[in-house]
């Protein structure tokens, strides 16, 4: 792609008067990989407490009812099921960041712009609002992250001469959520052991 090393601009008097001054596109989308990647381990810990966290209620729930008190059991079985909800939106979050990484990386190396950022920034801001109340630090660098990407593909857009498409942009973000969430499901089960029987309405993680 044409200026690609060099940073992408609007004309050739742009081009010179900002030499010097701007980041090369491609060494501004390493820098948003290695600080997705940052992101992504955050959540990997976040996802590890949660886990903790769970068996330490699912124990609680097994004393409870080992004591027939199933009252406590239930109150325990709640929290046990907020907390699996909190763990899917986290896992399916950290799943849809590989995959963003996996795009980004590829338009590092072949500089296919406006083909891959728009349904990338899509999904971090889809991202920013699901974890918002569950890990603030990570959504709020991933606001910051999306406004980069942003102005990449604005950047990218007006050198290449033609607009990204936003219909096609949000499908294909959907879709990247989408596959996240149902891999996310399918570890979710292999991680989590069900709830017991009597707290059934409690074990869905919808």
């Amino acid at each position: 792609m044409k200026n690609w090393d060099r940073g992408l601009s609007s004309s050739p008097v742009q081009r010179l008067t900002e030499k010097f001054h701007r980041v090369p596109l491609k060494e501004r989308i390493a820098q948003t990989v290695f600080r997705l990647k940052l992101q992504r381990d955050k959540l990997e810990q976040a996802a590890s407490r949660l886990k903790q966290h769970d068996q330490q209620l699912f124990e609680k729930i097994v004393e409870a009812q080992m004591v027939k008190d199933d009252a406590r059991a239930a109150i325990y079985a709640n929290e046990c099921a907020e907390i699996r909800k909190m763990a899917k939106i986290v896992l399916s979050s950290q799943l849809a960041l590989e995959q963003v990484i996996l795009r980004l990386e590829t338009i590092e190396e072949f500089g296919d712009v406006l083909a891959h950022m728009a349904p990338i920034t899509g999904v971090i801001h889809s991202l920013k609002g699901k974890l918002s109340g569950i890990v603030p630090e990570v959504s709020y660098e991933l606001g910051s992250i999306g406004e980069m990407l942003n102005g990449m593909m604005v950047e990218a857009g007006v050198a290449a001469g033609a607009p990204p498409t936003p219909e096609a942009a949000s499908e294909e973000s959907k879709r990247i959520l989408q596959e996240a969430s149902l891999v996310a499901e399918q570890r979710m089960k292999e991680k989590f052991p069900e709830l017991p029987e009597a707290f059934e309405g409690e074990k869905h993680l919808h």
